[in-house]
């Protein structure tokens, strides 16, 4: 989807212009991973118009797999970002009803020829709360990747605004988490969602969640997330943690400041651990790897992570503080 923005930090109110920047979820792990040296493809659809090619190219551009796009519908889904700074929070309106991934015909998606050379598949929460047909889509989707053998990994993602054509998040999600190996939710979300409320919160409601979530969904590996305390817009401090085998995992915590831009850094955070994974590295150093990828997002303009390897890797090891590289 394109995301418009005001530029220089300037309000809705205030902007005369809009810059645009192509991203999404899903798109913006794939952009990540292709970074990473990683195959990676996006499936969408998009608008046959040259806003839909734009948006292909950006892809292209990042060195992902295209071949499965299919393009009609009428138009591309939006969303406006006014970036806060210091003490003013950022704000999102979304522009995505009627859109072509709204409105796709999910019977055209065939995932078994689609997954026919994969070995992961990953969702995000935004596409079962866009539409009927997206849900059918992401569903169909994780029932195939499952019973090909493929490992399936969701962000549960939930965001309110978006659930607006007659189903709820608590009907929807169950459904596809039954089919995960690895889920992305916080505590909140555990207990908005899945009913799994810890009350009071303390060091271990993380862990004690990602139990129950084991507990309610059998299939489930690993539960992973990031922790993030605000102190303003422009600073944050971030850390990752991973729950399998009946351990946790976290990395170190890090301050970020300044945030160039915090859009995407989840996004990032899943990346990384994907690519950790498919290292088959052990749990703590993929929970150090996917963080510093996630930290290294907030110092990225743009919904998607640009970065290498080697330059996370240094992020991890603390190696990488802004130094001049001639």
């Amino acid at each position: 989807m394109q995301r418009l923005s005001p530029q220089e930090f300037k309000r809705f109110r205030q902007a005369s212009t809009f810059e645009v920047v192509y991203g999404g979820g899903e798109a913006n792990v794939a952009v990540s991973l292709a970074g990473f040296g990683v195959p990676a493809a996006h499936v969408t659809i998009f608008p046959d118009n040259d806003l839909g090619y734009a948006a292909t190219d950006y892809l292209k551009g990042a060195g992902v797999d295209t071949q499965h796009i299919l393009y009609g519908g009428n138009r591309m889904g939006l969303y406006f970002l006014e970036k806060g700074a210091s003490i003013r929070a950022s704000k999102v309106i979304y522009d995505r009803a009627n859109s072509s991934f709204a409105e796709m015909n999910h019977q055209l998606l065939n995932w078994h020829k689609i997954f026919e050379c994969a070995t992961w598949f990953h969702w995000t929460g935004i596409t079962p709360a866009i539409s009927l047909e997206s849900y059918l889509a992401c569903q169909e989707a994780v029932r195939v990747a499952k019973e090909m053998g493929i490992t399936v990994s969701g962000d549960i993602t939930y965001r309110k605004n978006l659930w607006q054509y007659g189903k709820t998040v608590q009907e929807v999600m169950p459904h596809l988490v039954d089919n995960c190996d690895v889920i992305m939710c916080g505590v909140s979300e555990a207990a908005e969602i899945f009913n799994i409320d810890e009350g009071n919160l303390n060091e271990d409601s993380f862990q004690n969640v990602a139990m129950k979530l084991q507990e309610q969904f059998p299939n489930l590996k690993a539960v992973i997330s990031t922790k993030r305390e605000t102190i303003n817009a422009s600073s944050n401090s971030l850390s990752g943690v991973i729950f399998s085998k009946d351990k946790i995992f976290e990395s170190e915590k890090y301050l970020i400041n300044p945030i160039i831009d915090r859009i995407g850094g989840g996004d990032a955070f899943m990346g990384g651990y994907i690519y950790g994974t498919l290292q088959q590295w052990g749990m703590q150093k993929v929970i150090d790897f996917a963080t510093a990828a996630s930290v290294w997002k907030h110092s990225i303009h743009g919904d998607a992570n640009c970065a290498s390897v080697e330059e996370i890797d240094q992020v991890a090891k603390g190696e990488s503080v802004g130094r001049l590289i001639r």
